[in-house]
Formats: C-alpha cells, structure tokens, sequence
C-alpha cells in the first residue's frame, strides 16, 4: 500500500501503539521545555555565523591574566636565568620526541585519514557558513595568507637545508641508497615533502575546519574550547573552557616564537652576507626582533582585510619570484624531470615514510627526534594558531573546497618549491660547489644563491620575503591570541593585539621553545570525534537522510503499485510514518545551537546574561517558517 493510502490501525482508546508513545514522549518534552517558537524545522536551519547570535564579547580576565602571567615568568626566568631555561627546554623536547614519538606517528595518520573523509566523503558538500554564504576572499588571496601563516619563514630557512641533510645522510628507511647518488636526491625530497606536505596540512585543517563550523554554521564562539561542546556541553564554558584558552594562547605563543627566533637569526645572517658587516651579537639581532615587531603589530591592529592580505599577496609574488628565478638559473631540465620524479617516489614509498618509526632501525631513533616526531609536536603545537587564523579566512568554504585546498593546494606548492629550492642545492653539491659546507643553517639558502648569477640582489630579495614572512606570521598570532583572550571575539580590541604582539616579540627575543605539545595532542583526538558528532547533525546531514528515505519509500511504493509507469510526488503520510520518522525533531541537540539575535523576546535564552552586540555588518534574517510536518514522495499515477 502506498504511504499516502495508510491509515491507523484503530486500537482501542487507552491502548497507545508503538508508534504513539514517540508522539506522548514529545508532548511531554514539549511540556516541560518548549521548542524556541517561530524556528524552522531542523533540517532547513540555514546556519548562523557567530556576529548574528546574541552573543557580546569581553576581555576573559581570567583566561588574560593567567596566560599573561605565565609568559612574564618565563620572560623573566629567560632573561635571569637562561642556562637553566634552556636545560629546561631540553629536557622536555627529549621527552616529547622520545617518549611520546609512537603517539605523534599514529596521530598525524589518523588526523590526516580523517581529513580524507570528511573532504571526499558523506560531509563534503557541508559549507564552512551559511547556506547561501559566499567566501569572503578570492582564492588566490586565500591561498595566499595561507602560506604566509602556515609555513612562512620555514620555506626559506629549510627549502635548502633539509633536502640536503637527507641527500648526504640518508633515513634509517632508505640506507641501502647511496649517498649524494640522484636516488638519493628523489629520496631526500621525498622524506622532505613527507614532513612539508598533505600529512602535515592535514593538523592545520582539522583545527581550522572545525573552528570554522563551529563558529560560522554553530554560531559559537571561535576558541578552542568551543570545538568541545558537543561533548561535554556548557561545562566548555566553565573552568574547562578557561583550562583550555590559556593553554591554547600560551602554545600558540612559545610556538610561534621558534619560528619568528628562526627568522630573526636568518635575517640577521643575511645582513651579515650581504652588508658585508662583521658577525652580529644578540643585541643587534634582539633589535631587530624589536624593529619587526612594531611592523607586525601595526600590521594586526590594520585588521585581517588591509594589512595581512596585503603584504601575504606580495609575499606570495616574492617567493614566487625568487623560486622561478631559481628554477630558471639553476638546472631547469633537471627540475622539470624531478617535479614528477619525486611526487611518485612520494606516494610509491609513503607507506615506507608513515611506517618508520624509532624501532626500524637501530639508528632511528635519533632521526625520528631531531627530524618527524619534532616537526609532528611543531605542527601540532601551531595547529591553535594557524588552524583559527584558516577559520577566519575560510568561511564560505564546503568541506570539499577547504580540504582541497588546505591539504592538496599548499602540499602542490611545497613539492614544487622544495624540489626548486632543494633541488637546486643537491645539484650544486653535485657539482662540487660544497653547498653543505656552509656554517649554518641560516647561511645555506644565501651560500646557494651566492653560486648562482645575481646572488647579491637574489639575497636582498630572499631578506625581503623572510621579513614578510615574519610579519604575517607574527601578526597573525597576535590576533588569534587577542581574540582567545576575549571569549573568542572576531575583531579583538586593538590594546589586547598590541599586548601579545609585544608578548610574543619577548618571547621570540629569548628565543623560548614552548612546550606542552602532548596535552594539546590529545586535544586534537577530542577535537575529531567532537567534530563527527556536530556533523552527524547538521541540517545538510538531514536533509540528504530525509531525501534518502523519501525516496526510498517513493520509489519503492510506486513499483508496488504502478510498475514502470509512476513519478514521485509529495503529499502527508500518517504521524511517524513518513520520511522523517527516524528523526526526533523535537531533541533541543538539534536547534540549541540556533540562537539569532533578532529571536522573539518571550524565546528563553541559554544565556540571559549576554545581550545583543551592535554589529555594522551584521547579515541576512531568519528564514521564513517551514512546516516540518512529516512528508514522503508518494506515486502519482
């Protein structure tokens, strides 16, 4: 019988049939907590960006003033008492890279096969915003600020570097090739693009992803806490939550701080190369930190729109400059054939790069700590930053678009930009230039650009793109830092972007490597399973289960009926007995999360103590009402 022609079954009264006591159990729910009046249904929430919720946005005195009072102390203990600092630092780098290399291995292939999921499968057609929300930037302007957050500085400081430690001292997985062979050169960029490339993207996408949804389509707050709520609910906005922003302020901070000390010392080596100048002392080199770091919180204060994609569009014309300017004087033939080369030996031996681990050889151990498990905690220990830095930049985005390009696109460029800049170096060893000879790692991309032509000018042009770099990184985590101290605020007070700009310059100063990476690991794990949760029921979700099932009742009834010749239709089945009787619409898990400013005054409030936020660009209305009343595609003859 088809779903339109079903009736009831006519018991007797008092007997309640199995498909009523769903409908009591409503009534009741109803009863004692009434839906918010004037929603539509839950399947056809359009999302809500956070800047439309009532939420208001004020400085976390707490989550300030502990994070704040951390960093003093170590500034403090790193200017009183550095070698004790240091020893510090030590110790907890051997026990992350250590003893917890195992746990960072089996993290970052579970991060990074969740991403594949949600990218390519079920979830994919999931917007980052609203239904009908556009994104913000163009993509090239996105892709852009993503690599002058995401990677910036380690570009120009490792594009050399690495490539050539491998090229000359193979990893434990590959000691059969010979060194300083052409084998061995496919194999360097190979275990480089392993550490630069989509495994490593995929930690800033997961952060960022689900900052994003929950901040553009939930109507959160943007903070790490947030991410938790659909597992442990409104306790994120307790003492948990503030455990959480502190944590997240101070890793962002000592993390950032490895990197910006990187650039600083490359910077200040560089000046040395091309200025002709003696060897520089701390003061100079803490100067110039001091110099970068006016230029970096001018740039936060400007805002995300005027000064960071500003200067991440020049930068990224820079870099490119300086690397087809590399490609073109170096040995382009050699390149051409390598790109390809190396992006198969990459997936041909990725099972080989993912499996070695400190017990493969009697040797990896060493490797693992000063090379993967050090750059897995670095990744991780910048996924607060970055991965709510991509939020902010990537709403608009479906899950498709935003893995692919967070993943795929940034993973494209460091095969071509390692395989360039590396590539180059290893033919120059080849060649007897003695590339490796050079007396740092900060001296190494200008000893390669110094043996091809126009070195000093290609010099002053890579300093340009390091200070760049530097700037957008720096600026960047001042403002996702200000925004974590205020409760999660899109566009933070200027005083509090000004404070951690000047924070994370001090840090940066004593040169701190941060710990904490572990604990900030198990985050990530909660992180994913959160995520699932949320997206099992988000409206799109819904919809896609109610048109499965409608037309698996359509479809199904009509043949019954008709045979070949019917089409599907829509008209009302019986209560529980259409398309949507799997789904109990009345669970506050569904439509809590709705919460618009312009709500009627008589709607209870989760939080009667926040009040509406004046917004100048605050968007769009409500949608109209939808029924919600339970249809199912029914034959028509």
């Amino acid at each position: 019988m088809a779903p339109s022609q079903r009736t009831s079954s006519g018991d007797e009264p008092g007997h309640t049939t199995p498909a009523q006591r769903p409908r009591a159990a409503r009534i009741l729910r109803e009863v004692a907590a009434p839906a918010p009046a004037g929603l539509p249904h839950p399947a056809l929430l359009p999302g809500i960006g956070v800047e439309q919720t009532h939420r208001s946005f004020g400085v976390d005195r707490v989550v300030f003033a502990v994070a704040a009072a951390l960093v003093v102390a170590v500034i403090v203990w790193g200017v009183a008492a550095p070698d004790g600092l240091a020893a510090f630092a030590a110790a907890g780098f051997s026990v992350v890279t250590t003893d917890f290399g195992w746990f960072f291995g089996i993290l970052t292939v579970a991060v990074f096969l969740f991403m594949m999921w949600l990218g390519f499968g079920r979830y994919r057609a999931v917007r980052l915003g609203q239904d009908d929300e556009k994104p913000e930037f163009s993509t090239v302007s996105w892709v852009a600020m993503l690599f002058s957050a995401g990677i910036g500085i380690g570009l120009l400081f490792y594009g050399p570097l690495e490539p050539m430690t491998y090229f000359l001292e193979l990893p434990p997985a590959f000691e059969d090739v010979a060194a300083g062979s052409n084998e061995a050169m496919h194999v360097a960029l190979a275990q480089t693009l392993f550490h630069w490339g989509p495994v490593a993207w995929g930690y800033y996408a997961l952060v960022g992803g689900a900052v994003a949804y929950a901040a553009y389509r939930k109507g959160r707050s943007p903070l790490m806490s947030a991410l938790l709520e659909p597992i442990f609910g409104r306790r994120t906005e307790g003492p948990l939550g503030k455990v959480v922003g502190v944590f997240a302020i101070v890793v962002t901070l000592f993390g950032t701080a490895v990197s910006l000390g990187i650039g600083a010392l490359q910077i200040g080596r560089g000046v040395e190369i091309v200025g002709g100048t003696g060897p520089l002392g701390n003061g100079v080199i803490v100067g110039i930190i001091a110099l970068l770091a006016v230029a970096f919180i001018f740039s936060a204060v400007s805002g995300l729109k005027r000064g960071i994609r500003a200067l991440s569009n020049i930068n990224m014309a820079v870099a490119g400059l300086l690397g087809l300017f590399v490609f073109v004087v170096g040995p382009t033939v050699l390149l051409l054939n390598l790109v390809p080369g190396v992006l198969m030996t990459f997936v041909g031996d990725l099972p080989t790069l993912m499996a070695q681990s400190a017990a493969s050889a009697p040797d990896a151990q060493g490797f693992m700590s000063t090379w993967t498990t050090y750059y897995w905690a670095w990744w991780v220990s910048w996924t607060p930053f970055v991965g709510m830095f991509i939020a902010k930049i990537s709403r608009g985005r479906t899950l498709r678009e935003f893995v692919v390009t967070v993943i795929v696109v940034p993973s494209v460029v460091c095969l071509v930009w390692f395989t360039i800049v590396g590539g180059t170096s290893m033919w120059l060893e080849q060649t007897g230039a003695a590339i490796s000879a050079a007396e740092s790692g900060e001296d190494m991309l200008f000893t390669v650009l110094r043996e091809l032509p126009f070195g000093a000018v290609t010099s002053v042009l890579a300093m340009v793109s390091i200070v760049i770099f530097f700037v957008t990184s720096a600026d960047s985590a001042s403002i996702v830092m200000a925004s974590l101290s205020e409760e999660g605020n899109p566009e933070p007070r200027r005083w509090t972007t000004v404070v951690w700009g000047v924070a994370l310059a001090a840090i940066a100063a004593v040169l701190l490597v941060g710990g904490g990476q572990v604990a900030l690991s198990g985050l990530q794990i909660l992180v994913m399973v959160a995520w699932a949760k949320d997206l099992a029921r988000d409206p799109l979700t819904l919809r896609r289960r109610y048109a499965r099932e409608a037309l698996d009742q359509g479809v199904r009834a009509g043949i019954e009926e008709h045979g070949d010749d019917f089409v599907v239709g829509v008209v009302a089945t019986e209560p529980d007995e259409g398309a949507g009787a799997w789904l109990d619409t009345e669970d506050p898990a569904l439509t809590d999360w709705y919460q618009p400013e312009d709500q009627p005054e008589d709607q209870p409030e989760d939080h009667p103590e926040d009040h509406p936020q004046d917004r100048a660009d605050r968007s769009g209305e409500r949608p109209a009402d939808a029924a919600g009343d339970g249809r199912t595609p029914a034959p028509v003859g």
